[in-house]
């Protein structure tokens, strides 16, 4: 036999060979390899995305960052410059490169080194979904074997997408998507050149070759990247050279938040992991709508954080952070006073120390480099220079305590130096020299008609704490409490008219061995006033005498209507002036009860949730405050029944048509959510006088030109120049706590200023005279610390709410009375007014010459058939 057929036969015999002992491995291995066709219906792992009503995004929360993409949504070039160093011979092999393995395999043989990679993309894929990244030889034929499947599976441009976005690429990115946003804070198509050969480098070594870890290695890989991005004429050499020449810029990027609004993710993240569990919630793709409106979120924000500065500002300056540098100030006989240095730091080093610190919120960190008489220059992190102009710095005056501050300063030298570590912010496009504030404040805003909550701030910084004020602090509510004191009184006999005792409270407690003596805020009484006034000057000793005269069981009764616990309403008299403790959140859904018309509706945040599809996993069905929706529902009855017997008549002639061979319509049916109804928890008349009541703390009474006329302790809201607005202001003891809330027919909002540490007094701001006399600017109050924030936050708000009038419920009678006694009046001057009444309490006198004869405490009694008197019914 010649040598040639020997080598024929001996070549045939190994063919043979190996393919048995190709399918001999397969099916000892057939059983312990994965099902491919998991993949045509892969779900990758995607965060769960929080977003407002608007579409803005809030956060995201998951272990891996994921942006899936269409191949179709990939740019060519980021695509290309895979191919180029992942697998060129993609498009041509079965799932396996010939060529890779032999070099492999020559590697082995020569050296026994196992490290030498010749996975194709669609091996890597198969790895990546069903394998270990461990280098064992019988891991690698299973990577072999499942590659063909994929291959005979699915396309060439399915394989490449799911790698995509499958492959991890360091920083928990995973795919593409992910990997743009977190190197570059980009979408895929603005990458550049080098950013993508970057990009591209990192499945080799994800931690390792990742630009935030190391740039040396990061420059390295993209530099041989780009060399094969030319070598297969990827790139040409121009662009080539641009590329190697690009320095790496990479640092850290979250998710593109485009909303701020951390309390509120916080909230719906605990809410999903309750609902679906951690792993569902934080890698299913869930996406959220909450009921957060952006804007509004955003002028939230602004107003509690301005309104820390300005408190704090006016409780006077603490001094700088460090002072990194000695400096010492010196003033000659003649001349503008200076510093003389010892030893200032280069600013290369000032430069690295900023770089260590951080930014809270907008607080900048920075170092003075110069101080003149009426202005200082600083150096802020990121090496910009800047001038604090003395509008800026003025405010400064020394903290002493709470209750005092220092001398106003008449230069910067007696506030700043040369090497301090300060912060600063901008105001108004201007430096200002600032602190990180102490006291601690929270607003949230919801929709009355349905309890969404259209706005929630829980702290000056999530950053810096996580606790939720709104949520989760309970404070006295001071004043804020006398509306539903003064609801209840009006179930109970009194009118908004009726004449209360505003003179002080002596009154001897025999178990305390003392005498509780309350007092007005400020100490001033006026005498014989009606309920509304008493109600807009938040008169305390009338408050007192109101709940007197209801009884504290039946007052404690009327407020657990408005959703408070029994637990929190202390049963004693100081209940009146506000010492049941309450979150702002439980506080602002008492307050839109008086806005909706009497009905206790619940807060929510959460709208819906849809699947990474986008198709619809969740819809919430808030229960709304509706009047007469009794009336509605019968109507609506009415025609829901015509319209059934309208469908039975379709449904018999569709019927008769396909007898006929005739093709039905199939009009799509859509569930349409049943209404569901809030509790009303007080009547509408009720709700309708205390906030009209609450109307005068804003607009006042009386008439100024004739001297009679007063404010209420919300007048500062005049500004708005709306109508519709109802508000009250609160304050506790040692104004440890401040409350302001107000509310429209569509917004109900509240906030809350005051310190963490219970105890600890707001204090009082003060002012100095010019000759240095020390005069005190007033405690801190509602009206002085948190309506500020409200306004603030309105005044941004106020223009997407239509002004409405409310319209007096059926039930109530508008009547002329006498200002000053509360009775009947026929005189139409200055002297009298129209007040609102619930139909039947009317006051049955006209006012006489002798008004010592009116009662402190007057209940309307029931009119006499034969009296008349001006009287408008609704």
């Amino acid at each position: 036999m010649s040598w040639v057929k020997k080598l024929l036969i001996l070549s045939l015999i190994m063919i043979l060979t190996g393919i048995a002992s190709i399918a001999g491995i397969y099916l000892y291995l057939k059983d312990d390899l994965p099902d491919v066709t998991t993949l045509q219906d892969v779900r990758l792992q995607t965060p769960m995305q929080v977003f407002t009503a608007d579409g803005e995004l809030i956060s995201q929360f998951g272990e891996k960052r994921r942006i899936p993409l269409k191949l179709a949504e990939m740019p060519p070039l980021l695509v290309q410059a895979f191919l180029a160093v992942e697998d060129t011979r993609f498009y041509e092999h079965p799932g396996i490169d010939i060529i890779g393995i032999f070099r492999a395999a020559t590697v082995v043989a020569s050296s026994g080194d196992f490290s030498q990679g010749a996975s194709t993309i669609t091996q890597q894929l198969a790895r990546n979904f069903f394998l270990s990244r461990e280098k064992k030889l019988i891991r690698k034929i299973k990577e072999i074997f499942l590659a063909f499947h994929i291959e005979q599976l699915l396309s060439k441009e399915q394989i490449l997408e799911l790698y995509l976005n499958k492959i991890e690429l360091g920083q928990r990115s995973f795919g593409v998507g992910a990997a743009a946003q977190v190197y570059f804070g980009k979408t895929v198509h603005e990458l550049t050149v080098d950013e993508i050969a970057i990009i591209a480098g990192l499945p080799k070594a994800p931690s390792a070759l990742n630009p935030v870890r190391s740039a040396s290695n990061a420059r390295a890989r993209r530099n041989v990247v780009l060399g094969r991005m030319l070598d297969t004429g990827v790139i040409d050499k121009a662009s080539y050279d641009a590329a190697i020449a690009a320095p790496i810029t990479s640092k850290l990027h979250g998710a593109q938040i485009t909303a701020s609004a951390p309390y509120i993710a916080e909230m719906v993240r605990q809410d999903m992991v309750a609902r679906f569990g951690e792993e569902t919630a934080y890698s299913d793709g869930l996406k959220v709508y909450t009921t957060i409106n952006s804007q509004q979120q955003a002028s939230a924000k602004q107003a509690l954080q301005q309104n820390l500065y300005d408190y704090d500002e006016r409780h006077g300056y603490r001094g700088p952070i460090a002072q990194l540098w000695p400096a010492t100030l010196q003033q000659p006989a003649d001349g503008e006073p200076e510093y003389v240095e010892d030893q200032p730091l280069p600013r290369e080093t000032i430069l690295a120390y900023l770089d260590k610190q951080q930014s809270i919120e907008d607080l900048r960190p920075a170092v003075v480099t110069a101080v003149q008489a009426q202005s200082a220059q600083l150096i802020i992190a990121g090496g910009q220079d800047i001038r604090l102009e003395w509008e800026g710095l003025k405010w400064a005056r020394g903290f002493i305590n709470d209750e005092r501050q220092a001398v106003a300063p008449k230069t910067a030298f007696s506030i700043l130096a040369p090497g301090m570590h300060v912060l600063v912010r901008q105001q108004d496009e201007q430096w200002r020299l600032s602190q990180l504030p102490q006291a601690s404040s929270a607003i949230v805003a919801i929709d009355p008609n349905n309890g969404a909550i259209r706005s929630l701030v829980g702290g000056y910084s999530f950053s810096q704490s996580q606790f939720n004020r709104v949520t989760q602090a309970k404070r006295q509510v001071g004043s804020n409490i006398k509306p539903f004191i003064y609801s209840a009184a009006l179930e109970h006999g009194y009118t908004l008219a009726s004449i209360m005792n505003d003179a002080p409270i002596h009154q001897w407690d025999d178990n305390a061995g003392i005498a509780w003596r309350p007092k007005n805020s400020p100490a001033v009484y006026d005498g014989p006033i009606r309920v509304r006034e008493a109600l807009a000057k938040s008169k305390n000793v009338v408050s007192v005498r109101l709940l007197r005269g209801i009884g504290i069981d039946n007052s404690i009764r009327h407020l657990q209507r408005f959703g408070f616990a029994a637990s929190d309403l202390p049963r004693n008299e100081t209940l009146s002036l506000g010492s049941a403790s309450l979150t702002p959140l439980e506080l602002v859904t008492g307050y839109a009860v008086f806005a909706n018309g009497g009905y206790l509706v619940t807060p929510y945040v959460i709208d819906k949730i849809l699947s990474e599809e986008d198709d619809l996993i969740y819809q919430h069905n808030p229960a709304i405050a509706c009047n007469n929706c009794e009336q509605k529902a019968a109507e609506q009855q009415q025609t829901d029944t015509i319209e059934a017997d309208a469908e039975a008549q379709l449904d018999q002639l569709f019927n008769a048509l396909a007898e006929n061979n005739v093709a039905e319509p199939q009009p799509g049916a859509i569930d349409e959510p049943q209404i569901k109804l809030a509790e009303q928890v007080i009547s509408e008349q009720n709700s309708f006088l205390i906030a009209d009541a609450l109307k005068s703390s804003v607009w006042g009474g009386g008439s100024w030109q004739h001297g009679t006329g007063w404010n209420g302790t919300a007048w500062r809201l005049q500004r708005l120049k709306r109508r519709d607005i109802s508000a009250k202001t609160g304050t506790t003891n040692d104004s440890k706590d401040t409350w302001f809330s107000g509310f429209t027919p569509d917004l109900a909002v509240t906030v809350w200023v005051g310190f963490d540490d219970a105890n600890r007094s707001l204090g009082r701001a003060q002012w100095h005279a010019n000759m240095g006399q020390q005069q005190s600017a007033g405690a801190e109050s509602g009206a002085r610390t948190a309506l500020p924030a409200w306004l603030s936050y309105m005044q941004n708000t106020i223009s997407s709410l239509p002004e409405r009038q409310s319209n007096p419920p059926v039930g109530l009678a508008s009547v002329r009375i006498d200002v000053q006694t509360g009775l009947l009046s026929r005189h139409t001057d200055h002297s009298s007014s129209f007040e609102f009444f619930k139909a039947g309490t009317e006051p049955t006198q006209y006012a006489s010459a002798d008004i010592q004869q009116i009662s402190f405490d007057s209940r309307s009694e029931k009119k006499p058939e034969d009296e008349q008197e001006e009287v408008e019914l609704f």
